[in-house]
């Protein structure tokens, strides 16, 4: 929802907020202003799909809400803590801890099998071995792929692949989902059982931001936000 600039630090219930976010950058002569006064948040358990044109801000976007990059000036709040005041190690940890990722060209390890892939981000946060084994199995049997836990990517179709990246990206229980264009090398048909596998994890509480320029993947969000040339252009709860 939309927020005024400068209003007090998140509410219990919000797990993104971002305050007057501008993000500049300076090319030879010229300040390209990438997001320009950016003011909304988003609160736990919703699910939002941002959208804009292209040079509208939206892989800006995703890279300050994946704490990726860092803002210009303003706050973003991610699950109580501002994150745009925070050093690079402190940044990783928060990431690895708050964000799982569903990226378009799936990024998984080709010398992994599903199971081993769904345990690369415990392994980061020094998870047991027995303790994420246990778990990928039971995320996989979540996205529907435990019957292919010994396989490698290779072997999966384009679906498959992004059912094992959804079940990675839900490895460490994060508090936000953030998916890039998570359809974008699917089919029609596999992209809406992607989306009816979204629908699924919204349904069970997950938070869901997901970036897409297609309106008819943008449908399946609940809410939505709209940027051009940098700024909010609409917020539709």
């Amino acid at each position: 929802m939309p927020i005024e600039s400068g209003s007090a630090r998140p509410s219990e219930n919000e797990v993104v907020r971002l305050d007057n976010v501008k993000r500049h950058y300076v090319v030879g002569d010229e300040v390209v202003r990438a997001l320009d006064g950016v003011s909304f948040c988003i609160r736990k358990g919703s699910y939002w799909a941002i959208m804009g044109p292209s040079g509208s801000g939206k892989s800006t976007m995703l890279n300050i809400l994946g704490c990726l990059d860092r803002p210009s000036s303003g706050a973003y709040w991610l699950n109580g803590e501002n994150v745009a005041e925070m050093d690079d190690d402190q940044l990783s940890d928060h990431r690895l801890k708050n964000l799982g990722f569903v990226f378009q060209s799936f990024h998984l390890i080709s010398q992994l099998t599903v199971c081993e892939n769904i345990e690369v981000p415990m392994m980061y946060l020094g998870v047991p071995p027995q303790e994420r084994r246990e778990r990928a199995e039971m995320l996989a049997e979540r996205v529907g792929m435990s019957h292919r836990l010994r396989h490698l990517p290779m072997e999966l179709s384009g679906g498959q692949r992004q059912r094992v990246a959804v079940a990675r990206a839900l490895a460490n229980d994060p508090a936000v989902l953030l998916a890039d264009e998570p359809t974008g090398n699917l089919d029609s048909a596999t992209s809406v059982q992607i989306m009816q596998l979204f629908q699924e994890l919204y349904e069970q509480g997950k938070t869901i931001i997901l970036v897409t320029h297609e309106p008819d993947i943008a449908r399946f969000a609940k809410s939505n936000i709209v940027l051009k040339d940098g700024k909010l252009l609409s917020c539709q709860e």
